[in-house]
């Protein structure tokens, strides 16, 4: 019979270990679990307070999802029923078999317990794990209360409080991702094996490759046998999506020639370089008849002089989101390389859970306290004691807040020698940008001199940094002063020294690179803040785009996203290997992209799947299951209604989709200039 013992379990084995550490003090007993290298269960007591008092503990954990969803065996093989069927089949949840040992161990341990605590991550797919958790339990011991213990990093008070205060699990969270799971499976292994069975009869190489939609696996394509789908499959098409859109514009792009006028006058000791109003324009003969406007007035008028203080805001605090973009722009690594490395560091207790959508800091959170941590460090420290002594402003606050998780901070100082490399340039970056959002921000003034020459309006601007402020910790913004400008009087006149034309081409974008990607993925709900490196990952993984560093030299910087007339350029371009991944799709993914475009063109109200309407509508349903205005079943029988349409259309008019096969797989066409040849 249950006595006076808790059953607690954690997602990952480093974070039971750690819990538990926390729990006993240092004092607890480790026995291995049999079938499993990682898994142990930990014993000792623990006084949970109130009702519950002091009790006797195993700490345990799994390892991610325990259960997986599948279609029965008589519609596993590639042929064993028309595609279309797998829409409706019946699906079944059952342990995945190499976690049998953790599911029985799990069942075990409950009989002699009171009480099942939970302590996956707080977030969708932990709601999930953890009711998965809680059907195992409930095999072993039917009556074993179960509670959810939630904590966003594995700092010691924190988890004290987390096991003193336990809340119920959040059933609607995990009916969503179960929702996300289930068409998963149906839409990725119908379009899966639709375009896979259709496109390999159009013989080399495509005969030799599964053609995913999703995430699928074939683990033995030879044999037709499907294996696990894990991740979100509906996300993969619309990401590619945006590589091969961008990828045409710059493939597709004309350059067309413009002129501008430049006007250049000096006054003590400095040129200044005063900037057409106009920027540019398209024919030459207009600009060439304003320049000799100007030139026949022979002065120029200053009609506005201005001098204001200006700022450069600090950071808001740090997201999932923020953190892939700014990790694989500024720390050369991919955003799926940040996010392993960041649960590395968050699983051994160096910075709070990275899986976040919140920029703002809850008022309770002691934020002098967290700073006072790292006033140890010998790069840092003397910048932290600086706040403390003075220098601390309260970080601004984002308009995000997904009331689970604070944003991403440190939790501690790590030691020199605590850290690999990737770890410790993750780290420096989420130590960096916190300090910065507790500092004040970076102070200037700024210059404006306005002139009229001619019937011509003409500017420049100076900007002096006065306080760099937050600057200072934070290295990846830039703020910096240019040449002061001379003092200018309102209505003074002056001929300027040089007054001419200037002319350009408008360039194409650049391609499409991780951080511009990841961008776009938010901004139009593909994935969650945790999937989109994983997304990104499987398409390169697909073979569906090729990534390699940016470099300069190759003459495409951005102008207006692709130039247009009276666009504003940035201006620039960049010179050796930024470091920043580049994306240029491969022959298959411009063909997938370009054919299911092709099989809905002139349909309405049937979108592409390599566009973002679909799966946007399906994160948003799931939002809805979150909040309880829509069930699970209903969010699966709309969602599935809507991708069914597509795949009838796309089963009619699959001709299109190997029609664009055979204008780029199978013709010797130049479609990219990504490495190999790909």
């Amino acid at each position: 019979m249950p006595g006076n013992r808790i059953l607690c379990v954690a997602e990952k084995p480093a974070i039971a270990k750690a819990v538990a550490q926390h729990l006993s003090g240092g004092s607890m007993q480790t026995l291995n679990v049999r079938g499993q290298q990682y898994v142990k269960n930990y014993v000792f007591s623990f006084n949970f307070g109130g009702t519950w008092g002091t009790c006797e503990v195993t700490m345990t954990s799994v390892i991610g999802h325990l259960t997986g969803l599948d279609f029965g065996k008589e519609y596993k093989g590639w042929l064993s029923c028309p595609p279309s069927l797998l829409f409706e089949v019946p699906v079944f949840e059952s342990v995945d078999s190499e976690k049998l040992s953790i599911a029985d161990n799990i069942k075990k341990q409950a009989q002699y317990c009171k009480a099942l605590f939970i302590w996956t991550d707080c977030d969708r797919e932990g709601e999930h794990i953890g009711t998965e958790v809680k059907k195992q339990a409930l095999l072993g011991n039917a009556r074993i209360e179960v509670k959810r213990a939630r904590f966003s990093n594995t700092e010691r008070a924190h988890i004290l409080r987390a096991a003193r205060e336990p809340v119920e699990l959040d059933d609607k969270q995990a009916n969503a991702v179960a929702a996300r799971i289930e068409l998963d499976l149906r839409i990725g292994a119908a379009f899966t094996r639709l375009q896979t069975l259709q496109l390999q009869t159009l013989g080399s190489p495509l005969d030799q490759r599964p053609i995913s939609y999703g995430n699928q696996l074939v683990a033995h394509f030879s044999t037709r046998r499907e294996a696990d789908f894990c991740v979100p499959g509906s996300c993969q098409f619309p990401t590619l999506g945006f590589v091969v859109d961008r990828y045409l514009r710059v493939q597709n792009f004309k350059p067309e020639p413009f002129w501008a006028i430049a006007v250049i006058h000096k006054r003590d000791g400095i040129n200044v370089n005063f900037s057409w109003r106009r920027v540019r324009l398209f024919d030459r003969a207009a600009v060439t008849v304003m320049l000799e406007r100007c030139l026949e007035a022979k002065t120029a008028k200053v009609t506005k002089v201005a001098k204001k203080p200006t700022s450069k805001w600090r950071p808001l605090p740090l997201t999932t989101v923020d953190l892939q973009m700014m990790g694989s722009k500024y720390l050369r690594m991919t955003s799926h390389q940040v996010m392993q490395v960041a649960e590395t560091l968050y699983t051994r207790g160096f910075i709070s859970y990275p899986r976040t959508e919140t920029d703002q800091f809850d008022k309770g959170i002691d934020l002098k306290k967290l700073i006072e941590k790292q006033v140890q460090d010998r790069t840092w420290g003397d910048y932290a004691q600086g706040l403390l002594d003075g220098g601390f402003r309260t970080p601004r606050a984002g308009k995000h807040n997904d009331q689970a998780h604070p944003p991403i901070h440190p939790i501690c100082a790590a030691a020199p020698q605590a850290l690999k490399d990737e770890e410790k340039r993750v780290f420096d970056f989420v130590v960096r940008r916190f300090l910065a959002c507790c500092s004040e921000d970076a102070k200037g003034q700024t210059s404006e001199v306005e002139l009229q020459y001619g019937d011509e309006f003409f500017h420049a601007k100076g900007l002096v940094v006065l306080e760099r402020n937050y600057l200072d910790i934070y290295v990846y913004d830039k703020w910096e002063s240019s040449t002061q400008l001379p003092d200018f009087e309102i209505g003074e006149v002056f001929e300027p020294i040089e007054a001419k034309i200037t002319e350009g081409k408008t360039t194409p974008p650049n391609y499409l690179t991780e951080p511009e990607l990841i961008a776009l993925m938010d901004a139009n709900g593909i994935g969650t803040d945790a999937t989109m490196a994983e997304h990104i990952n499987k398409i390169k993984e697909r073979q569906y785009v090729a990534a390699r560093p940016r470099t300069g030299g190759t003459g495409h910087h951005n102008e207006g996203e692709g130039g247009g007339r009276g666009g504003r350029g940035r201006g620039r371009t960049t010179a050796g290997n930024t470091g920043v991944q580049e994306f240029i799709p491969t022959r298959l993914g411009v063909a997938l992209v370009e054919g299911y475009d092709n099989v809905v063109a002139g349909l309405t109200d049937c979108p592409s799947l390599s566009k973002p309407h679909l799966r946007k509508e399906m994160e948003q349903r799931m939002r809805d299951i979150c909040n309880g205005s829509r069930t699970r079943m209903e969010v699966v029988e709309q969602s599935l209604d809507m991708y069914r349409g597509v795949f009838i259309q796309t089963q009619r008019r699959i001709d299109m989709l190997k029609d664009a096969c055979r204008k780029y797989v199978f013709q010797q066409v130049t479609v990219t200039t990504g490495p190999n040849g790909t």
